[in-house]
């Protein structure tokens, strides 16, 4: 069997309000940060991330396991569905430099997702019949995510 290839297919800066703190138990803590819009582009999909989804997390001993889900709008005006599940670890000497805005090797990072889509637009539909890979950071304030299709 061949190695997958991976092909860079658009970049997701979206942006989201604080988070807010549902609940803590001994092991882990239930956090929701609200997404507030964005944009997307790229070589196979430009628009726009429309407000009104959200990120759920749950962290466990230092790593935080997320959900967010919501709706992008496409150039052309076709809604797509995205639930993007992934995982995000760092040290506390990582996160303490981020948070006083100083550079952070990606190295120290990991903050990875795998985004599904659904959408019956035919341009897009390729979207909701593929696997996606996305290699995620936080910059300037959003959450960006590099989306490469699995080929």
């Amino acid at each position: 069997m061949s190695e997958p290839v991976l092909e860079f297919a658009f970049e997701l800066r979206v942006d989201c309000d604080p988070h807010l703190r549902i609940g803590r138990s001994a092991d882990e803590e239930l956090t929701f940060t609200p997404i507030t819009g964005g944009t997307v582009a790229g070589p196979l999909l430009n628009g726009a991330v429309l407000a009104g989804g959200g990120d759920w997390a749950v962290e466990r001993s230092g790593t935080s396991q997320l959900e967010a889900r919501y709706l992008l709008r496409a150039d052309d005006g076709a809604v797509i569905d995205i639930l993007n599940r992934g995982y995000f670890r760092a040290s506390a000497e990582a996160i303490a430099l981020h948070e006083a805005g100083e550079h952070v090797d990606e190295a120290e990072i990991y903050f990875r997702t795998a985004p599904v889509f659904q959408t019956d637009a035919p341009a897009h539909r390729w979207l909701a019949e593929h696997q996606f890979v996305g290699l995620a950071r936080d910059e300037d304030g959003q959450v960006c995510v590099r989306v490469f299709v699995v080929r």
